[in-house]
């Protein structure tokens, strides 16, 4: 199992590189056979490939962010995150990750729907 430390670094990773618009670094994060459903209800996305096509999707912006909670517990994390883009909206998120025993992203989810997000 991944330490506490592995999770919350790889969290913050994963953090930083949606900052960037980092489409190859954050499938990096991600386990070959890795799921994400963002937003929860939306359509569900496997493999790494696959993965790396979403997140190809926020290729330049840019975007900061604000981590509120982070909580980690044997192989998952749910955190409380805020991320900006390009300055002129906010989407509040919470979202969960499970990793596996080389701290690789399993599965994410993420929750936040019209209602979470602000235009600036």
């Amino acid at each position: 199992m991944p330490s506490a430390e592995q999770i919350t670094e790889n969290v913050n990773r994963y953090l930083d590189l949606v900052d960037v618009a980092d489409a190859d670094g954050i499938a990096q994060l991600y386990a070959v056979d890795a799921a994400i459903e963002d937003p929860v209800g939306g359509e569900v996305h496997v493999g790494r490939q696959t993965i790396h096509g979403f997140y190809s999707n926020i290729a330049g912006t840019k975007n900061s962010h604000e981590l509120h909670t982070l909580r980690v517990c044997g192989h998952e994390a749910a955190f409380y995150w805020t991320l900006t883009v390009n300055s002129a909206m906010r989407i509040d998120i919470i979202s969960t990750m499970n990793f596996d025993a080389e701290a690789k992203i399993t599965s994410m989810k993420a929750y936040w729907g019209p209602a979470n997000v602000t235009q600036l």
